[in-house]
């Protein structure tokens, strides 16, 4: 009887790790096949005319360096507004807040803004920002409508470092005279800086990844524009000229193309998150 019950947990047990290795290998296998397949596609119709030119209807010429600008200018507008957003919540909810009521409606508050469809940003970004407050179809829109998208994944990484800071490094610079924001500022936020980049680079690769709010807010225009003409005016980022040139024009190679692009960005994101946490680790270490 025993034999025959640890001869059905063995089977058991080898059966559940034979199906976790399938899934895992499924997944590998799916994210692979993915990667290939765009690169594939797309790689052989990149070349620096096609990302150094601007569209050209009289001659048929297409180029997406509008694009790449625009995309560049919406990654910097919405950084520079989001980063001091979600980290000034973070350690307002970490260090400052003392009603537990109120730290938990803003986090739920927090994830219920995780979850909702982007096209749904859009749409309240449209009526509020672009008509409301009269700011028209432009970049500006599109990146104010993305803070509120990606004010979650800031605020919530940020709070979740925070929340790995030892609290003896907090007693000891008390200890020393030092006052509570002396204390964040010098003690709290060097040792929790990994998870600040962490989500800041979280941001960008939703931000790259965005189509469905920003044809709503910023529009598609394949126009060539400064820093300050362009965050006024409305522009295409990549993954709505891939949009644009998938669906309304027909042309798939450039839409592979630029697909292969927002791919490699994708993959140098992923890397670079690894890298950076690798590096604070080691830090912490020594």
């Amino acid at each position: 009887m025993k034999k025959s019950s640890g001869t059905l947990r063995r089977l058991y047990n080898g059966g559940m790790k034979a199906l976790c290795v399938a899934a895992a290998v499924c997944t590998a296998a799916l994210a692979a096949f993915m990667v290939i397949y765009v690169l594939a596609k797309g790689l052989p119709h990149i070349s620096w005319e096609f990302l150094s030119g601007s569209p050209s209807y009289l001659s048929e010429k297409i180029g997406i360096l509008p694009d790449i600008l625009n995309t560049l200018y919406i990654v910097l507008a919405t950084l520079l507004i989001v980063l001091p957003l979600g980290v000034g919540a973070a350690v307002y909810l970490t260090e400052y807040a003392k009603s537990k009521r109120l730290v938990a409606a803003i986090e739920y508050a927090a994830e219920t803004l995780s979850g909702i469809p982007s096209i749904i940003y859009g749409l309240v970004g449209m009526l509020f920002f672009c008509q409301f407050l009269n700011m028209k179809t432009s970049l500006l829109a599109g990146a104010l409508t993305l803070v509120i998208m990606n004010l979650p994944t800031v605020m919530r990484t940020t709070q979740e470092s925070l929340k790995t800071v030892p609290q003896s490094y907090r007693e000891g610079a008390f200890g020393l005279g030092a006052g509570k924001w002396r204390v964040i500022r010098t003690v709290v936020l060097p040792d929790c800086v990994d998870g600040i980049i962490t989500g800041c680079i979280l941001s960008v690769g939703r931000i790259l990844g965005e189509s469905a709010a920003l044809l709503f807010t910023a529009g598609f225009a394949h126009t060539l524009n400064g820093v300050f003409e362009g965050l006024n005016s409305a522009g295409a980022t990549l993954t709505v000229a891939l949009y644009v040139y998938a669906k309304e024009e027909g042309e798939f190679e450039v839409a592979f193309a630029i697909a292969a692009i927002l791919m490699l960005l994708t993959l140098l994101i992923n890397a670079l998150t690894t890298l950076v946490g690798r590096y604070f680790e080691r830090r912490k270490r020594t």
